[in-house]
């Protein structure tokens, strides 16, 4: 429970600090603070690291979108 409440508290700050930048960030710190908790209990870090993990492919999704959109014919 604590790690939840702990991963609950990350997003807040993360989402509050740079609403720009959290796309990817929630749903990867969720998921990262659940596995990190069932492993050994650790799902701050799980939360942190599924955060930066979220982000990095949401960028890179943006990235290929962008190129896409840009390599077609208008």
């Amino acid at each position: 429970m604590k790690a939840l409440i702990g991963a609950a508290a990350i997003l807040v700050a993360v989402t509050a600090a740079a609403p720009a930048d959290a796309k990817g960030c929630i749903k990867g710190a969720i998921v990262g603070g659940v596995a990190g908790h069932y492993v050994r209990h650790h799902g701050l870090i799980g939360a942190a690291i599924g955060c930066y993990i979220g982000r990095r492919q949401a960028r890179e999704r943006a990235r290929l979108e962008r190129e896409k959109q840009s390599q077609q014919p208008h």
